[in-house]
């Protein structure tokens, strides 16, 4: 598909998650639609924008740790989003300047931007792959995949806020564990996930409104987040709320619990 192709095939008829998701964080690659619907959420859950946030902190943080303290080299960062500087290669490039990238999403407005996600630093690789994480297999059998990463060599698989939007009736641990099962020793899983376990009456509310613009949901108690690093070493502090893992010294004030309401968590396969 080529960008005028994503850009026509773009649906403005109802709300996207990734481009909500966009609004969150205070971006300008959005729509109308996507904008009231966010607004909805933001109406009954005010945290909304710390909780997105704090994901994306997350995120940095743990790249940054996989890359220093773990020798990876690659990433497959898949439910990318619309583009947001500094982005996953340029944050791990910045500790490992030869750091490789494969990026994945099935939204065409991500596409549309994709060349955002390219600007890589000359000794590493990125690319961007139109895939959908319910396909694992032709997202893994993808040739740019197989262009960037060497799955002889250790890769971590980052899933940001993305499984929540994976219901059960989909398998999201068959599908976490099929993406895991073609990477090798060393590899890591780095996942977060909005939890309701701090506020479940505000969370029910978040739920209905996704529900009701089409994008089903399913967000996860504690437990059920720690599921999907079965059979990985967790890195500590195990699985936490997001701001809480590994937090860069910081001033100011810090949030809640329930303000994040964000499940995150680093594990390495044996």
């Amino acid at each position: 598909m080529t960008h005028s192709q994503a850009a026509r095939d773009i649906d403005t008829s109802r709300p996207h998650s990734a481009r909500m998701y966009d609004y969150y964080l205070g971006g300008k690659d959005h729509f109308e639609i996507d904008k009231q619907a966010a607004e909805r959420v933001a109406e009954v859950y005010p945290a909304i924008f710390v909780c997105a946030r704090e994901n994306r902190a997350f995120m940095h943080r743990a790249t940054r740790v996989l890359a220093r303290e773990h020798g990876i080299r690659q990433w497959l960062d898949i439910g990318t989003g619309i583009p947001t500087e500094p982005n996953l290669h340029q944050v791990a490039q910045s500790v490992v300047s030869d750091a490789r990238v494969v990026y994945a999403d099935n939204d065409p407005l991500v596409l549309k931007y994709a060349e955002r996600l390219m600007r890589s630093s000359p000794e590493g690789r990125t690319t961007y792959i139109e895939a959908d994480v319910n396909d694992p297999r032709t997202l893994l059998n993808a040739p740019e995949l197989a262009e960037v990463l060497d799955l002889n060599r250790p890769v971590a698989l980052s899933l940001n806020a993305l499984m929540h939007f994976v219901t059960d009736a989909q398998d999201p641990y068959g599908i976490v564990r099929r993406l895991l099962d073609v990477l090798p020793s060393g590899s890591a899983l780095a996942l977060s996930h909005c939890t309701p376990d701090f506020d479940p009456a505000t969370w029910q509310k978040v739920t209905d409104i996704y529900t009701s613009a089409g994008t089903p949901v399913r967000f996860r108690s504690q437990e059920d987040v720690a599921r999907f690093f079965d059979g990985l070493d967790l890195l500590d502090p195990g699985v936490t709320v997001g701001h809480r893992w590994r937090p860069d010294a910081t001033e100011g004030d810090v949030p809640t619990d329930a303000e994040v309401s964000l499940w995150t968590g680093v594990g390495i396969k044996p």
